[in-house]
């Protein structure tokens, strides 16, 4: 393992030498964590997850969708309806099983 000495520049900025950005596959953009130790400062790839935001169409969407009982799908049908929504209007398939 080659060691590699780094200077911090203006506002803290540090450049990671083209081998090591290469071996671990850090392109521009990439998100890093810095994570303190003992021994000193960890830098290591940050995992970032979009995520979605649900409308209250798509949560009655996702309620009437997977109703698999008649008891459940009634249960479904009174969630909507909490939400303010008709679930007339809302697209979604019943389930043949009821």
């Amino acid at each position: 393992m080659n060691t590699e000495t780094l200077k911090v520049g203006q506002r803290g900025t540090v450049v990671i030498p083209v081998g090591l950005r290469k071996e671990y596959g850090l392109e521009e953009g990439t998100l890093l964590v810095a994570e303190p130790r003992p021994e000193g400062i960890l830098l290591r790839p940050a995992v970032a997850l979009s995520v979605e935001i649900y409308t209250p169409e798509r949560k009655a969407q996702f309620l009437l969708n997977n109703a698999i009982t008649a008891e459940e799908y009634a249960w479904a049908l009174n969630e909507v309806k909490k939400l303010g929504l008709n679930p007339e209007n809302i697209p979604h398939e019943r389930s043949g099983h009821f």
